[in-house]
């Protein structure tokens, strides 16, 4: 046969590798083996195969269940009708295209959300508190902690009154401050004012020529 009469096979025109990352040859191999008539040749094949699986993903090797990962790999690519001795249950196509169970998210309705969750939590968990002064201190620390939230995501200040409104509407109105009765920490003392560019470049300046 000559060079031109040469008869090329594409991949393309092959049958699609159902676990791409075994390649073509492994896959090949699983064909052959489900032609096997006899039982105890087929079994020898199949462990054989399943070494070479281990050998494609060494970093699996750790991994619990690591051999049932790779049994199930070969009935995957058997099209799930492979008959041979394995040590474990054999999969099946409906659990395999099984979707799985939505996971339950937190809910992240509340307003405000530019306090983060974490103040909602602690604002919950204030409200459950006995009356009290460590209450009365638990409160306070959480306002602060909201009066800097604030300032860092919105603008340079922020009234205590405020504060103290969305702190109410945050806890459903069962933590009530009011304004003329509390005072918060001075915003100049809660967040750092940021430093500009220009202060940065001004710098750099002085130490290159010093």
């Amino acid at each position: 046969m000559t060079e031109n009469n040469k008869k090329y096979v594409y991949n393309t025109d092959r049958d699609p590798l159902v676990i791409p990352e075994y390649g073509r040859y492994i896959h090949e191999m699983v064909a052959y083996l489900k032609t096997i008539e006899d039982r105890d040749k087929r079994n020898k094949n199949a462990l054989a195969i399943i070494k070479l699986l281990g050998k494609h993903n060494p970093h699996l090797r750790d991994v619990p269940d690591f051999q049932h990962k790779l049994w199930d790999h070969l009935f995957i690519m058997a099209g799930f009708d492979l008959d041979v001795d394995s040590p474990f249950p054999k999969p099946s196509p409906e659990k395999l295209k099984a979707k799985p169970e939505k996971l339950p998210y937190p809910k992240k309705g509340y307003k405000f959300r530019f306090y983060g969750h974490i103040i909602k939590k602690m604002i919950d968990e204030a409200v459950k508190w006995e009356e009290g002064e460590l209450k009365e201190r638990l409160i306070q620390t959480i306002a602060n902690h909201m009066k800097k939230n604030y300032l860092t995501w919105n603008k340079d200040t922020v009234s205590d009154a405020v504060i103290f409104e969305h702190l109410r509407i945050l806890s459903d109105g069962k933590i009530d401050l009011k304004a003329d009765e509390n005072e918060l920490r001075e915003s100049n003392l809660l967040v750092k004012k940021r430093k500009t560019n220009n202060h940065y470049k001004k710098q750099n300046y002085r130490k290159k020529r010093n």
